[in-house]
């Protein structure tokens, strides 16, 4: 059975109103939990960025559900401080982590770090990074002189049980690539079409028996005009090319690029409805994926509508 994640949005709220968003999804019948790791927002009116690791620690004890997390090690967070990071949460929460390791957006690392490498470099950093903390996790004695300096780095707390540790992509050629080092994959919905390529070359690539979790971002509301209203307010900057996302590196610049987006636009990489059984049409779609996580992000305000209706009336029946 496909698990279904609620997606605790840092850049859009509070880290105290998502704590409380946490726990109702666990009450409600949510599977695991999942964040992202954010300096900046993309636009003013999501308006926050808390920092996902501290998070995790408050909602980790209030919670016993899973927890996973995507972040790009490097200059903003040493591969290291990573692994003792987590290390330090699988100590305390045996068996509860995982987390997806990204090559990185300018919008979060560009204003502690004026040097934005290419996007091969950020791959080659992303694969060093990986086996750093993979060598941490193990106990051992690292030294590096690569992308990431570590001189005879170690970890004295130690996890029973490692966390375990994904490769994040979007595109077909990033997912190969991941699929022979990667520990799991972590996706965004797209096209169901794209998403079975991408799905299918991070098998090709080694990722066979591998498990897949897909992002999917949809906007639910009890009236299809909030529905589409509040996506477009929150979302229209995030729905740009990927190599947008990956380069801009400020609101104001997400702003300028999304100012010819228009609602109906959203349609192409967001589900947008305020009937539950459309949601659940949807969703069915990945089953045919043999997906083991989805992790569903209502983009807009509406969360508390969103968490108690698809625990009442869509996760029983997926």
């Amino acid at each position: 059975m496909v698990k279904i994640a609620y997606h605790a949005s840092q850049e859009q709220f509070p880290p105290s109103a998502l704590l409380h968003y946490a726990d109702l999804a666990e009450r409600t019948g949510f599977h695991a939990i999942h964040s992202s790791d954010h300096f900046q927002p993309w636009n003013e009116r999501q308006g926050q960025s808390g920092h996902t690791l501290s998070w995790l620690g408050a909602a980790m004890r209030t919670s016993s559900l899973p927890f996973g997390l995507i972040c790009a090690p490097g200059p903003r967070h040493h591969p290291a401080i990573v692994a003792q990071a987590i290390a330090t949460l699988g100590e305390m929460f045996p068996g509860r982590l995982w987390i997806a390791l990204g090559s990185g957006e300018a919008i979060n690392e560009r204003p502690v770090d004026a040097r934005w490498p290419s996007k091969s470099a950020r791959n080659g950093r992303l694969l060093e990074s990986f086996h750093i903390i993979k060598q941490l996790l193990a106990g051992n004695t690292v030294s590096s002189d690569g992308f990431s300096y570590l001189k005879e780095a170690r970890l004295y707390t130690l996890p029973a049980m490692p966390p375990r540790v994904f490769g994040a992509a979007i595109s077909e050629e990033t997912a190969h690539w991941m699929g022979g080092w990667a520990e799991g994959l972590l996706t965004v919905g797209c096209p169901l079409d794209r998403l079975k390529r991408v799905i299918e070359r991070f098998r090709d690539g080694g990722g066979i028996g591998k498990p897949i979790y897909v992002k999917v971002p949809l906007s639910y509301a009890r009236s299809r005009a909030t529905a589409y209203a509040d996506a477009f307010q929150q979302w229209r900057t995030n729905i740009l090319d990927n190599s947008l996302l990956a380069e801009l590196w400020q609101p104001a610049q997400f702003e300028a690029a999304a100012r010819f987006v228009k609602p109906e636009d959203l349609n192409e990489t967001v589900y947008i409805s305020n009937e539950p059984q459309q949601h659940i049409e949807w969703l069915k779609a990945y089953n045919a994926l043999d997906i083991d996580t989805l992790i569903l992000h209502n983009v807009n305000r509406e969360q508390e509508t969103f968490i108690r209706d698809f625990g009442e009336k869509v996760i029983p029946l997926l």
